[in-house]
């Protein structure tokens, strides 16, 4: 065995602690990068599979009323290779043993011809078929509404359909690519939204669209212009009483998917790039302070002949079984963290086939990252004493020079011996305490970030369901319904007030940028649905003018004052020049908001409305649901408290698991840094702390002396990291931006305190074992060096 073999062999054994504790740090940050790519790489793959499988469509539109005589004609427009057309309508329904509202999008398929696109995957059971005696309609129904219900093929239950009491039987559940995500207003509510497939002659029949459409679904070619064809489309169906044609970045399911695997993206970069920031920091001050204290035996080594070459390569050695370790650990770590990631997208994402997987090439980027960060930390950490000739290294370094500390030279301010000697010595070596207390701060930052999720979550929940929603209950009508749906509502027993809203859905267009929206009409002093900001500030609706969402007027490149044009995209579909009276920060969509009176003046409607927000008495929900679904003006409603438990029910959970991963991370890094900067401390100054023993310091003196500077770095960066904290959360907020979300940045000062109790007790237990090696300092053997 050669000499540096058996040196490499000797070091590693002595640094195998603090090996570890890199090992451990490399780990987190290549499980953390594995675990949240790889999770959502497995889900966009899962994603493309279901849609190449199911055949799922680019363009979609929906119509009161086509003539199946209209589906050849689009099917003629350039860029078009297939066109499906379906009968669909939303449907109240009643599950046994449930009074929760729910709602049920009823889809007619012809049972002896499968559908072209937006394929349906049975996942139990049979297709449903027409012709049952009993006046019944079979169901296939989507697998998880079913498994949240408990409903199993040979189940029923009820629906309103076109104002009748319809009985639908189970016959099986089914997957479909239109439908990978299902909820009610954008939340995970697997409880009270269903897609249930029915035959469509039936459904025909039962709705009065015999011969006829309500949504078409186009599949274009590749090298197709999705633009000509959506406005194509769109001039086709406008006569008919259609919604402007939209693509898949409008299609619900879609928009929900791929803002998830954006957000994911954005955690799964920033965060692991911290970990291995701090990696490849603690690699550097190791290798730096082993190296320093090695300086005789490389001058001895290149005395004998070796070539700095070789020596940078046994220090590369000596790095690899920790990084390696580390890396090893890192891709058992992602891939069993992954996988739990995995499960929790399956209760949000439904797929035929959902498998974690890590893809090659993303452990190979990990393996490339984590070896550059080593290979530089390494290098840059030896390259001094290398450059050193042999005479120079063997000379033991100068000593430091030593000078009054900032805050003795303060007038009045006279520290004792102990803190005096810390500060100095702080001083001594500014980037080495700067770069501590920095990995310290990144600790205290990742633990604030974990958990800001959990603050943004209660914030949203506040603002949206108490102080925005104030209403128990939220009722719709499919068209406008005059004042006196209102009335009849205010009649219905146990409820206790009625406000009439209108939302339209628009076109806002200034200039060559355009862009979706809806309008919601409110009252004039709204009390049970309004406008809240981020701030929880109350916001007035528009009295002459529209108040839009700051993200809608800066995509429109709008300010308030600026005239813009809106189009209404349904009914008459009128076009007016309206004001931008003020914007608001609001956390849901791209909205904007009018008076209903000035909003139903300003489109020339008279008095009507088209949704509901109604206070219940304590107790009474359940009887004035019952109620709502005798009125046969009433199209829809779902209950706040129902939407708010069936969301925490999902979100809570992932939260929770989410918050406690990152702060797990953030205590290995708290402990990696502050466990070998005590012991590479420890490591230099056992000659000086040494001679104070002899000079009649106590253990506990001598400890005070080291652990206190870790003790004032950990002082430091506590406020360091909550700011540090603050940023990162503010910055990953705004990557993570889109069209259907906006975060609360909303840290509660539990989470600051949190923070500071995990670093500060990791802190805590790496000084109490490195006091124990203090304790235990052989005086002797280090005092047997040479001056």
């Amino acid at each position: 065995m050669k000499a540096l073999d058996r040196k490499f062999f000797r070091d590693l054994r002595l640094l195998w602690s603090q090996a570890l504790t890199i090992a451990l740090v490399v780990a987190s940050g290549i499980g953390g990068f594995l675990a949240m790519l790889s999770a959502v790489d497995s889900l966009a793959s899962a994603r493309d599979a279901f849609y190449v499988q199911g055949r799922f469509g680019d363009v979609f539109a929906a119509v009161r009323r086509a003539p199946d005589s209209l589906a050849p004609r689009l099917a003629e427009l350039p860029g078009v290779i297939d066109v499906q057309t379906t009968v669909e309508s939303m449907a109240r329904v009643s599950v046994p043993g449930s009074v929760d509202p729910v709602m049920g999008q009823l889809i007619g398929l012809d049972p002896h011809v499968p559908p072209r696109l937006n394929r349906v995957l049975l996942r139990s059971g049979r297709w449903a078929e027409g012709g049952t005696r009993s006046g019944e309609l079979e169901t296939v129904v989507t697998e998880s509404f079913a498994q949240a219900h408990q409903l199993a093929p040979g189940a029923a239950v009820s629906a309103l359909v076109n104002g009748k009491r319809r009985t639908l039987r189970i016959t099986g559940t089914a997957l479909s690519p239109e439908y990978i995500f299902g909820g009610m207003m954008g939340a995970p509510d697997l409880r009270s939204f269903g897609v249930f497939w029915l035959d469509r002659n039936e459904l025909a029949a039962a709705l009065d669209m015999a011969g006829a459409f309500t949504r078409v679904t186009l599949k274009l070619a590749p090298q197709a212009s999705h633009g000509a064809v959506i406005d194509a489309v769109t001039r086709q169906l406008a006569p008919l009483g259609g919604s402007p044609a939209h693509g898949r970045d409008e299609q619900a399911s879609h928009a929900m998917l791929d803002n998830e695997i954006k957000e994911q993206r954005v955690l799964g970069t920033v965060l692991p790039a911290i970990f291995l920031a701090v990696a490849g920091f603690l690699l550097h001050v190791v290798t730096a302070r082993l190296v320093a204290t090695q300086r005789e035996q490389v001058a001895a080594l290149k005395a004998l002949g070796y070539a700095n070459r070789s020596i940078a390569l046994h220090y590369l050695k000596l790095v690899a079984p920790m990084v390696g370790g580390g890396y090893l650990l890192g891709l058992a770590l992602g891939h069993w963290l992954g996988e739990g990631l995995t499960r929790l997208y399956a209760d949000f994402f439904h797929f035929p086939s959902f498998e974690h997987r890590i893809p090659l090439s993303l452990a190979a980027a990990a393996l490339a990252i984590v070896s550059l960060t080593a290979v530089l930390g390494t290098l840059t950490a030896i390259a001094a004493t290398v450059r050193l000739s042999p005479a120079e290294a063997m000379q033991p370094p100068a000593p430091g020079r030593y000078h009054r500390a900032w805050l003795e030279r303060l007038p009045g301010i006279h520290p004792t011996p102990a803190l005096r000697m810390i500060l100095r010595n702080v001083e001594r070596k500014p980037l080495r305490a700067a770069v501590t207390t920095g990995g310290i701060a990144a600790a205290v930052a990742i633990v604030i970030m974990g958990n800001f999720f959990r603050d943004a979550m209660d914030a949203i929940i506040h603002t949206q369901f108490n102080l925005a929603m104030r209403g128990d209950l939220i009722v719709w009508a499919n068209d406008q319904v005059d004042e006196s749906a209102a009335r009849e509502l205010a009649r219905l027993p146990g409820v206790l007030q009625v406000e009439a809203g209108y939302r339209v859905a628009v076109r806002f267009s200034n200039g060559s940028r355009s862009e979706n929206s809806l309008v919601d009409g409110l009252s004039a002093s709204p009390q049970l649905q309004r406008v809240v900001d981020v701030d929880r500030q109350v916001a007035a609706a528009g009295t002459h003018g529209v108040l839009m969402t700051d993200r809608l007027a800066d995509k429109l490149g709008l300010r308030p004052g600026d005239t813009v044009t809106m189009q209404v995209r349904e009914g008459r579909r009128q076009t007016r020049q309206v004001v931008v009276e003020r914007t608001v920060r609001d956390m849901m969509g791209l909205n904007s908001f009018m008076e209903r009176d000035a909003l139903l003046e300003l489109l020339g409607e008279g008095h009507v409305a088209n949704n509901f927000s109604l206070r219940v008495a304590q107790g009474a929900l359940p009887q004035v649901l019952e109620s709502t679904r005798d009125l046969p003006r009433i199209a829809g409603a779902f209950s706040k408290s129902t939407l708010l438990r069936n969301m925490q029910e999902v979100s809570g959970r992932n939260i929770l698991i989410m918050s406690s991963i990152l702060t797990v991370f953030a205590i290995v890094i708290a402990v990696g840094v502050v466990y070998n900067n005590a012991r590479i401390a420890l490591a230099e100054r056992t000659w000086e702390l040494a001679s104070l023993r002899v000079l009649g310091f106590t253990r506990a003196e001598v400890s005070l002396l080291l652990l206190g500077e870790l003790a004032l770095g950990i002082a430091v960066a506590l406020p360091l990291g909550m700011l540090l904290g603050w940023g990162l959360t503010h910055t990953i907020v705004e990557l993570m931006r889109s069209d259907q979300f906006l975060f609360p940045v909303e840290i509660q000062p539990r989470t600051y305190a949190w923070a500071a109790l995990a670093v500060v007790a990791a802190g805590v237990v790496s000084a109490l074992v490195v006091r124990r090696r203090i304790d235990r300092l052989d005086m002797v053997a280090a005092l047997k060096t040479r001056e």
